[in-house]
């Protein structure tokens, strides 16, 4: 069996994909746990990298799209797919928004963008294991986002 066909990712990608989970994490416990002083430096340096990580994981479909056709719609999808995700990031961290709305956007963006993903499986242009790598990392981006906006709310 070819290594793109696998359903079981390389265990080189599970190890980065878990230890990018690291600043999501420490971020939102952060918020609950650091001194009030300290938080929003802790929420700052979370939404901060939380659009980073989106941008990087929007590029991968820069990168598929160059598997597809040129000029096939599944070429044109993955390239505008391969933008959003660094735009929605940097409006979440640059426009000046209230940070709860924030958080919902990248909330939106990263469901989003996971949704991508499996269309991009669908479409053979990522490899059949990417799906079952990014349920559970994506899983976890949301739900320190959600525990974060919860620590905000109840603050």
């Amino acid at each position: 069996m070819h290594p793109f066909d696998s359903p079981q990712p390389p265990r080189l990608a599970v190890l980065l994909g878990y230890a990018g989970l690291l600043p999501f994490a420490s971020g939102a416990l952060g918020i609950w746990f650091t001194p009030v002083g300290w938080r929003p430096l802790v929420l700052a340096a979370l939404l901060d990298y939380a659009a980073v990580i989106l941008g990087f994981m929007g590029a991968i479909h820069w990168g598929l799209a160059m598997r597809a056709h040129e000029e096939s719609e599944a070429a044109r999808l993955q390239l505008g797919l391969s933008v959003i995700p660094a735009l929605l990031g940097w409006f979440a961290v640059a426009a000046v928004l209230p940070v709860l709305l924030a958080i919902g956007l990248l909330l939106v963006a990263y469901i989003g963008l996971y949704l991508a993903d499996l269309h991009a499986v669908r479409l053979g242009l990522a490899p059949a294991w990417y799906g079952p790598l990014r349920r559970p990392l994506t899983f976890a981006v949301v739900v320190c986002l959600l525990v974060t906006w919860c620590g905000l709310l109840l603050a």
